[in-house]
C-alpha cells in the first residue's frame, strides 16, 4: 500500500505542475487553454535540443538538468505569452466558444509544428540529461538511481529530487500569488476585471504574466518528464494535458491549491487503478472516477459555486 501511495504522489506531482497553468488561466480570464498540455510537450523538446546542441553540457552531470530547466522555462513562458497575445487577447470579448476553438487550434499548431521540426518518431532523451542511470550522476550523487526506503515503500533518488523540485515550485508560486503585489493584481482581476482596471492595474500585462508563469511551469514539467522517462513524442502533451485538466477540475478549477490537490489525487487514483486492475485500465479508472466525482460535487474539492451576473 505504501509503495502504491508513493508512486501515485510521484506521478501526481507532474500533473499538479501542469494543472497549475490550467487553473491560473481559468481563474483569471475563464479560458480553458487546451494548448497548455502541448506547451508541456514543447518544453520537453526544448530540453532535448539544449542537451544536444550546447557544447560541453554533458560534462556537467546534474548541473545540465538545472541549466536546461531554466532555458526551457524561459522559452515556454515566452511561448505562452506569444500565444496569449496573438491568439487569445483579440478574442477576449468574443463568445467563449470562439476562444475555446482557438485554443484547440493552437494545440494542433504546436503538436504538428513540433512534428515538422523534430519528426514524428519518439525521440530518445540525451544520455547526459537522464536521471535514471547512476553513471550520469556526479561523484557523491550516485544515489540518484538507487532506491531509498520510505515507510515500507521505496523511491529512487531521482524521483525524490523531482518531487522535491515540484513541491518547491508550487510553494514559491503560492507565496508569489499570496504575498506579492503582482499576485494581488492577479487575484483582483480574477474577482473583477473592470474594477481592477479602474484601480490602475495593467490588465494585459498581468494576464501575460499569468501565461508566462503557467507555461514556464509546464516547460519545467516537460523537462522533468523527459529526464526521468528518457523518451518523448510530439503527441505526449495531449493525454498528459487532458489528465492535468482533469486534475484541475477535480481540485476545483481556478483554485491554486485545488490544482495541487487535484494533481496528487489523480496520481493516487492512477496508482491504485494500476495496482487493482492493471496498467491498461488506469486511465479508464481515473476518468470514471472523475465522472462519478463531478456528479456528486461539480465544483471540485476546493471549488466554490459562482453565480455569473449578466
Amino acid at each position: 500500500m505504501t509503495q502504491i501511495i508513493l508512486n501515485g504522489l510521484f506521478v501526481g506531482s507532474f500533473y499538479a505542475l501542469i494543472a497549475l497553468g490550467y487553473s491560473m488561466v481559468y481563474g483569471i480570464i475563464k479560458l480553458l487553454n487546451f494548448a497548455h498540455g502541448d506547451i508541456f510537450m514543447f518544453g520537453a523538446y526544448i530540453g532535448m535540443t539544449c542537451l544536444t546542441v550546447i557544447p560541453g553540457i554533458g560534462s556537467l552531470g546534474i548541473g545540465a538538468i538545472a541549466i536546461v530547466l531554466l532555458i526551457s522555462a524561459l522559452l515556454t513562458g515566452a511561448t505562452g505569452v506569444l500565444i496569449e497575445t496573438l491568439a487569445y487577447r483579440p478574442l477576449r470579448s468574443a463568445p467563449r466558444l470562439s476562444v475555446l476553438i482557438t485554443a484547440v487550434g493552437m494545440s494542433f499548431l504546436l503538436e504538428y509544428g513540433v512534428r515538422q521540426i523534430w519528426g514524428p518518431d519518439p525521440q530518445p532523451w540525451p544520455q547526459a540529461g537522464r536521471l535514471t542511470e547512476a553513471a550520469n550522476w556526479p561523484a557523491g550523487l550516485q544515489w540518484g538511481a538507487q532506491r531509498i526506503d520510505i515507510l515500507g515503500g521505496s523511491l529512487t533518488g531521482a524521483q525524490l529530487v523531482l518531487m522535491a523540485l515540484a513541491v518547491v515550485l508550487m510553494a514559491v508560486l503560492a507565496l508569489y500569488i499570496g504575498k506579492t503585489r503582482e499576485g494581488r493584481a492577479m487575484r483582483a482581476i480574477a474577482l473583477d476585471k473592470r474594477a481592477a482596471t479602474l484601480m490602475g492595474i495593467n490588465v494585459n500585462a498581468t494576464i501575460s504574466r499569468v501565461f508566462f508563469i503557467g507555461s514556464a511551469l509546464a516547460g519545467v514539467a516537460g523537462v522533468m518528464h523527459g529526464a526521468y522517462y528518457s523518451s518523448i513524442t510530439f503527441l505526449m502533451g495531449f493525454l498528459l494535458g487532458l489528465k492535468a485538466f482533469t486534475a484541475a477540475v477535480i481540485g476545483g478549477i481556478g483554485n491554486l491549491y485545488g490544482a495541487m490537490l487535484g494533481g496528487l489525487t489523480l496520481g493516487l487514483l492512477e496508482a491504485f487503478g494500476t495496482a487493482w486492475f492493471g496498467g491498461e485500465w488506469k486511465d479508464v479508472f481515473a476518468f470514471v472516477f472523475l465522472i462519478a466525482f463531478l456528479t456528486l460535487r461539480p465544483t471540485g474539492i476546493l471549488g466554490e459555486r459562482v453565480v455569473e451576473r449578466m
